[in-house]
């Protein structure tokens, strides 16, 4: 594989990124997507669709690039509409001359939107992608679709690594009306992991995603507990910083996992650095009463033109 990844020292990054609903600007007639068209009332234009692109395409080049000095190596991205914004999205000005390329299957999420897997492939090397479905079910028997659990099995500067993106349901209806859904997707991760381990018991696995809920939360201490991973955010969590904002509250929905043989430091193998918020200036709303908070595209109907309403998180691994 070409090593084209020019790297500042023997850290790199991976990344998880939920991107705020990026839709294109077509409708799609098999999913609600209506709210993100031209004529909708969000008013979903194809100037709004390409700035948020190349803000995204930005936030997502200087990733790690502090402690790296390069672009991140891998990145699991959330919030997703279709292949269409993953090629538009590395079309754009601050991805266009990267060699990254991307994973994505459609899932049955109502809104249609889904996870992804963007990779480096100068150092990151697919050998086989798949999706879990995660099967839940309303009061009334009806299904509630959800996003599918997406594992991508590669070898990550020569080690083979295995990659799984989540994006759980969400606390929408209410956390503790909404928490058994989360357990049903906590459960899906852990049967994932377990069939990983029964194949290779040695696998260094990588668990990301936005789960909605905390490290605190019992799915997340449910699919540590139950797998031997270790949470690298659980200290990120204050009262002053996270992820995302809910009724001037902060959430770390935003998280990465990781297998705890990452703390095995032999020569040529991968192991953990450290785990942070990527959450620069520029990211940020600037003034007002959310001063501090992400800078979103949209806060309900009303278009403000930042990035996302979330921000990234990563780890930094060494090739020792």
């Amino acid at each position: 594989m070409e090593k084209s990844h020019t790297n500042s020292s023997n850290l790199f990054a991976v990344a998880f990124y939920n991107l705020e609903n990026l839709f294109d600007i077509y409708d799609d007639y098999l999913t609600n997507d209506n709210d993100f068209l031209p004529d909708s009332v969000k008013r979903w234009t194809p100037k709004r669709y390409h700035n948020k692109l190349r803000k995204l395409g930005l936030a997502i080049s200087n990733i790690g690039k502090e402690e790296t000095g390069t672009n991140p190596a891998i990145i699991g991205l959330a919030e997703v509409e279709n292949n269409l914004v993953l090629d538009d999205l590395l079309a754009s000005n601050h991805l266009r001359d990267l060699n990254y390329d991307y994973v994505h299957f459609d899932s049955p999420d109502e809104r249609g939107i889904d996870v992804a897997f963007l990779y480096d492939t100068t150092v990151f090397e697919v050998e086989v992608s798949e999706v879990f479905p995660v099967n839940i079910y309303d009061a009334d028997g009806t299904v509630d679709y959800t996003r599918d659990i997406l594992l991508v099995t590669g070898f990550l500067y020569g080690e083979r690594t295995y990659i799984m993106v989540n994006h759980w349901p969400s606390r929408h209806d209410g956390e503790l009306e909404t928490e058994p859904k989360r357990m049903l997707a906590s459960e899906k991760a852990s049967e994932v992991i377990q069939t990983i381990k029964s194949d290779n018991p040695e696998a260094k696995i990588i668990v990301m995603g936005d789960f909605n809920d905390d490290p605190n939360s019992e799915s997340i201490k449910h699919l540590i507990h139950s797998n031997d991973l270790y949470n690298p955010m659980t200290t990120l969590l204050t009262n002053k910083q996270g992820t995302t904002v809910h009724e001037f509250e902060w959430n770390l929905f935003d998280q990465i996992l990781i297998s705890t043989n990452y703390f095995e430091t032999a020569k040529g193998k991968l192991s953990f650095n450290r785990a942070k918020i990527f959450n620069v200036d520029f990211l940020k709303q600037f003034h007002g009463r959310y001063k501090g908070s992400p800078f979103r595209t949209y806060v309900g109907k009303k278009y403000k033109g930042g990035y996302s309403d979330h921000f990234p998180v990563y780890i930094l691994l060494q090739l020792n």
